[in-house]
């Protein structure tokens, strides 16, 4: 189990606690009560007469922002979760939180199983190394040894179909080229619980299609799986369950069509292709 527990005047780095992990537990993912704040520190314009009593500088403002709170939820272990919500309303730092990157300012995470993670296009890739070095990096960061990642590299090169640009620095990648990468080494890491940031939105339509049935056989296998996309289609095509964030807090969690019909009357837009699309 990877326990998060509440970290009080924390900024968002990664803290976790590995307490060692039993996957036969029924329970993949719980959160309770979750608050994450984000504090950062801006210069304040002086006013003439503050800058003289300040001989000049400026005074420095701390602001918080609550990305997260009081979100409580779990998931069982064989779910496909689907999280929707405006841009801003807290998917993505819910699942920094969850995969241990954002520690919590307040609450409780525990995930049961190994995680993998693709959070966003390139995150964690080293640009100035070649492809095959970022792809024994990856496997060694999500605990693999050395020879369990040698015996999947070519799997996860043939999948990524790079060609002989899997020998060469990751800078030299298309947008595209860098999804299918990293796409390539999440799946294979055999994750017990997989989480997906906006990451099928890129990629041409062949390697859609290919990453859609590669979700298709780690679901058949009962892999817990949480999945961020504004593409809502794709959310109540490929998931059992979702939740509805708005502003850093939980809105509401049921059947996938139903959460993205109340999203989308919450938004006012209806249900036409575009908005399925690209909210």
């Amino acid at each position: 189990m990877v326990e998060l527990a509440e970290q009080e005047g924390m900024e968002p780095v990664e803290a976790r606690k590995v307490l060692g992990i039993d996957v036969t537990d029924q329970v993949a993912v719980k959160v309770e009560k979750l608050d994450v704040i984000y504090r950062t520190s801006y210069e304040k314009v002086p006013t003439f007469k503050s800058a003289l009593k300040r001989m000049g500088k400026g005074e420095r403002v701390v602001k918080e922002v609550l990305a997260l709170h009081d979100v409580s939820f779990e998931i069982t272990h064989g779910t496909v979760l689907g999280i929707v919500g405006h841009n801003g309303a807290g998917k993505s730092t819910l699942m920094r939180a969850i995969a241990g990157i954002l520690p919590p300012s307040a609450g409780r995470i525990e995930v049961h199983g190994r995680i993998s993670t693709l959070l966003a296009l390139g995150v964690g890739f080293n640009p100035a190394l070649s492809g095959r070095e970022n792809v024994m990096l990856g496997g060694l960061a999500a605990g693999l040894s050395r020879e369990e990642v040698n015996e999947r590299y070519q799997v996860i090169a043939d999948f990524a179909e790079l060609g002989e640009f899997i020998e060469m620095p990751m800078r030299t990648y298309s947008s595209g080229m860098f999804s299918r990468l990293a796409f390539s080494v999440a799946v294979h890491m055999e994750p017990d619980v997989l989480i997906i940031d906006e990451a099928l939105s890129a990629g041409d339509a062949k390697f859609k299609k290919k990453a859609a049935q590669k979700m298709d056989e780690l679901m058949g296998q009962a892999r817990t799986m949480l999945l961020v996309s504004h593409a809502l289609g794709t959310i109540k095509e490929m998931c059992n369950d979702a939740i509805w964030l708005d502003h850093g807090r939980l809105m509401g969690r049921g059947d996938p069509g139903e959460m993205v019909d109340a999203y989308l009357h919450h938004l006012d837009v209806g249900d036409d292709a575009t908005a399925m699309e690209d909210l």
